[in-house]
């Protein structure tokens, strides 16, 4: 790696490279083009990088860098492109980011940086694209990032940002993309172009905006209007929608708007005078005040998603073999990526701890999303609900049948059990002692045989899916892996990415 002289390109990415970074890399002072993305290098980014002073062009994304992104980059005078995303890093030297006056793309996404936004940014004119999403950065979004005049593409999208959006943004007139959705944001939606050109899922998952953008209140009836409005902000936002709306649209919960019935309550189907269709679950009970209420009734507002549940798709033959294996693979990696989100983007973790194929839904395009994921979390867990509580059966962790303790991995034994559900096209109840005990009894002819034979390349990811999905299985759930491992290690499936809790 080191001590090559002329050496001007490196590209040995997509390789299944382990190890760590040699430090001897510093000593190729010629060296312009680094790509070492997508392997599984770890340890820290080395010093030794800063002294290549003509490196125009870095990306170490995709692996399993930890430690400090290192001050010295910050000597890279030249360079123009940094990708360091989908790593563990999880600190930066503030200073050293803002010399890099060159750069016009910075991708620090996907990491664990939890300080706040640097304000030396605003050195970066001629930054053109910036993605901070998917870390735990805090506090307030500063007036000065609106100094990065060249900003073309901007993501804080799945952070712990919090106050008002500056509306120095409204100047931002190169400003195309923006995406600062599932922070803590609140206050005026900026007035420009961008922000009302902006898909709703750019916007959702914050507290308390307001503006003159489809789907949000105007900020001048904000605080009238929140006084009668209590639908629960969940994954995707869908605006705040009033309560008499709904009462309206289902006929104060009329029977003949009921196209479903679960142990919690019922859901009825309202078509709001806006032309959208919204799944309303109405409790047999009510809900307490920290959640949502109203004196007449307590019911929580979904986005209608037409393919229905993935229980009805699996055991319907026609539906099943329109779902294929790619969607298939979509919808394994839909429910890991909502569940990697609860249990690792949410203060508390929020444990689902009923995932099964009853509470995923699928849209149009088979993308799913988990529905359900909190109402445990909002009833009194004592001895009259518990058994309302117990979960699908079949999906539930074995452990719960000798304690109450309801953790992270009971979700990630209740995903293993999905994964296969999905692969095999029916619940794998009649082997699944057999499959938890032991990973060496994996066989393709699992898949389901409605489908036609997958190609090797799917075979082997869907082999790669069982051989996790049975590590979730393990009956000790300290041995159980992590929705984050899952995460890590499903980068070599090609999906279409969302996170999609519901």
């Amino acid at each position: 790696w080191g001590r090559c002289p002329q050496l001007s390109l490196l590209d040995v990415s997509i390789n299944n490279i382990t190890g760590n970074i040699p430090f001897e890399i510093g000593e190729s002072p010629q060296l312009q083009y680094l790509d070492l993305s997508s392997n599984y290098i770890v340890g820290e980014i080395p010093t030794q990088l800063g002294n290549i002073i003509y490196l125009n062009r870095i990306s170490l994304s995709g692996n399993k860098l930890s430690g400090r992104i290192p001050g010295e980059l910050g000597s890279l005078i030249n360079l123009e492109y940094l990708d360091l995303s989908a790593n563990h890093l999880s600190n930066f030297v503030l200073e050293s980011l803002g010399s890099l006056v060159k750069l016009y793309y910075l991708n620090l996404s996907h990491n664990k940086l939890s300080q706040q936004i640097p304000i030396e940014l605003d050195n970066l004119i001629h930054l053109s694209e910036l993605d901070l999403s998917h870390n735990f950065l805090g506090e307030k979004i500063s007036s000065r990032i609106c100094r990065m005049e060249s900003l073309e593409k901007l993501n804080l999208s799945y952070n712990n940002l919090s106050g008002l959006i500056p509306r120095c943004f409204e100047e931002l007139h190169g400003l195309l993309h923006i995406d600062i959705s599932y922070n803590k944001l609140e206050g005026h939606i900026p007035n420009s172009t961008t922000f009302r050109d902006a898909p709703l899922e750019a916007l959702q998952g914050n507290k308390g905006l307001c503006g003159d953008i489809r789907g949000f209140l105007s900020c001048m009836s904000y605080r009238k209007a929140s006084r009668k409005i209590w639908i629960v902000i969940v994954f995707p936002l869908l605006g705040k929608i009033v309560y008499e709306e709904i009462i309206r649209a289902t006929n104060d919960f009329d029977a003949k708007h009921c196209i479903g019935k679960g142990g919690h309550g019922s859901v009825y189907i309202a078509r709001v005078p806006s032309g959208e269709i919204f799944a309303v679950k109405k409790f047999h009970s009510p809900l307490p005040d920290n959640f949502c209420s109203h004196p007449r009734q307590s019911f929580i507002v979904y986005e209608y998603l037409e393919s229905g549940s993935l229980d009805k798709i699996l055991n319907n033959d026609a539906s099943a073999k329109e779902l294929g294996w790619t969607q298939r693979l979509n919808v394994i990696k839909g429910v890991a990526d909502a569940l990697f989100y609860l249990h690792n983007n949410c203060f508390p973790p929020i444990v689902h701890w009923d995932i099964s194929s009853k509470n995923v839904l699928l849209d149009l395009g088979y993308e799913a999303h988990v529905s359900d994921f909190r109402i445990a979390k909002f009833l009194n867990l004592d001895s009259s609900n518990w058994s309302k509580l117990a979960g699908t059966h079949g999906n539930v962790a074995p452990e719960l049948a000798y304690t109450m303790k309801v953790t992270e991995k009971c979700d990630v034994y209740s995903f293993g059990v999905l994964a296969l559900e999905v692969i095999k096209g029916k619940h794998p109840r009649d082997f699944l002692f057999e499959m938890s005990s032991s990973s060496s009894n994996m066989n393709i002819e699992i898949l389901d045989s409605r489908l036609p034979y997958p190609s090797l390349d799917v075979q082997n990811k869907f082999m790669s899916i069982m051989q996790v999905a049975f590590s979730c299985l393990d009956q000790n759930p300290v041995s159980r892996p992590t929705m984050k491992r899952f995460e890590v290690q499903s980068k070599q499936f090609h999906y279409n990415p969302d996170h999609n809790v519901r």
